[in-house]
């Protein structure tokens, strides 16, 4: 796979700019490598990132110059592979750990019997917020990981528990006993 390095440079005041381009740079999913030097891979997604964070640096009178690169040994690439998949499994460890706060949200509504359609509509953009973050981190794992199986298919048990969720608040509207999975 093809790198690139994007090399920061942002005056220090107003801190606002630099943040900004770090956050653009952050959430495209290029990792830092040293300060002011973030390293991404060198496909057309990325490339966008890069754009748009040289635009918000220009916008703080900066710039960001970007080198593609051709690691020069195993151990430059391991380098730039393992910086980058470090990342990459953080944030799927991330997006795990919230699949499981938004199944525990749904279990304790069931169990305090809050069968709303109100409580209902909340989980249904909560589960939309996983299943935007899961797009957002899939089309960033160029390494096809085996974290990112792991959390499609506990996305589809957050989609299942949603759907048993809605099942159950349908028959309380109905007047209809709730008890068990639906």
């Amino acid at each position: 796979m093809p790198w690139a390095l994007a090399v920061v440079q942002v005056p220090a005041r107003p801190s606002r700019h630099r943040v900004a381009v770090w956050r653009e740079l952050r959430r495209a999913g290029a990792v830092p490598v040293s300060q002011g030097t973030w390293a991404l891979p060198a496909t057309e997604a990325f490339r966008e990132a890069v754009d748009r964070a040289a635009e918000l640096a220009a916008a703080g009178e900066g710039r960001v110059l970007v080198y593609d690169v051709e690691p020069r040994d195993t151990a430059a690439r391991a380098f730039l592979v393992d910086a980058f998949t470090e990342a990459r499994v953080d944030e799927w460890r991330e997006f795990l750990a919230d699949c499981g706060e938004f199944e525990d949200e749904i279990a304790k509504e069931i169990g305090k019997e809050k069968f709303t359609f109100a409580e209902l509509e909340e989980e249904e953009q909560s589960l939309d917020r996983l299943r935007r973050w899961f797009r957002d981190l899939k089309r960033r794992d160029v390494l096809a990981l085996p974290e990112a199986r792991t959390a499609a298919e506990r996305l589809r048990v957050c989609s299942e528990t949603l759907d048993d969720y809605a099942e159950r608040v349908y028959s309380a509207m109905r007047g209809d006993t709730v008890d068990g999975p639906a």
